[in-house]
């Protein structure tokens, strides 16, 4: 991990940490076609240092192979926000009936509330991979409720009020470059190719995490997606 304080900016003191795709924890079940690369502390790989980042608690990289999947399980008090980058995933919710299938630039969101249960699974007849990534909640409790939006478009950013916080999505052409919201805090996550971020490189598995982001923007090497989490400082919860 590197970690570094850069002046400039309209924030007190920005200070960025990244954490490389190989750093992630291994998780999953390789023999039932599961594998799962963990960002933050996770189940048998608690790290007190790194549980969490503002209301953000788990970005995971998942590949599922053909009919493989997570069997019914429960969720409370958790927003999940998942973005599909190969495949198709099917998603089955039992306390609201919901079944559907999410593809490449679809953003599915699950706000579990007081409660739900749930599956996932590839149904395809080729790899899935997906990133899903879980956020707590400005408040307990509540109704569960479901959506996908479908081929979200470059540049438009998709509203958390649950959490407080924006999801941004940028696919940038080789050497196109985006600027990068302003917020107390941001997490940049390099989907697919390379991306130049305050003079570090950041390739596909990456992660960048910004406190008091101010005037940066990415710098694409080759063609490249990123997902952005735009957060305030602390969650009111969790």
């Amino acid at each position: 991990m590197a970690r570094w304080a850069l002046g400039g900016g309209g924030y007190g003191g920005r200070v960025i940490q990244v954490h490389r795709g190989d750093e992630r924890y291994p998780g999953g079940d390789a023999a039932a076609g599961i594998e799962t690369r963990h960002a933050f502390s996770f189940g048998p790989h608690y790290d007190p240092d790194n549980l969490r980042f503002g209301p953000l608690v788990a970005c995971n990289e998942e590949r599922l192979a053909p009919g493989a999947g997570f069997d019914e399980h429960p969720h409370r008090d958790t927003e999940i926000v998942t973005w599909v980058v190969e495949g198709e995933l099917t998603h089955r919710d039992s306390t609201t009936g919901h079944e559907t299938v999410v593809r490449p630039g679809d953003v599915q969101r699950l706000s579990s509330a007081d409660g739900v249960r749930h599956e996932e699974r590839n149904d395809g007849a080729g790899p899935l991979r997906f990133v899903q990534m879980w956020l707590t909640p400005t408040g307990p409790g509540g109704e569960p409720e479901y959506e996908v939006v479908r081929g979200i478009a470059d540049g438009t950013p998709y509203a958390l009020p649950g959490a407080a916080s924006m999801l941004h999505v940028r696919r940038l052409a080789d050497g196109e470059r985006s600027a990068v919201p302003d917020a107390q805090r941001m997490y940049v996550h390099v989907v697919r190719g390379a991306v130049l971020l305050a003079g570090e490189r950041l390739a596909a598995g990456d992660a960048a995490r910004v406190t008091d982001a101010a005037d940066l923007e990415l710098a694409a090497e080759g063609a490249a997606e990123c997902l952005l989490w735009e957060m305030p400082g602390e969650p009111s919860y969790g």
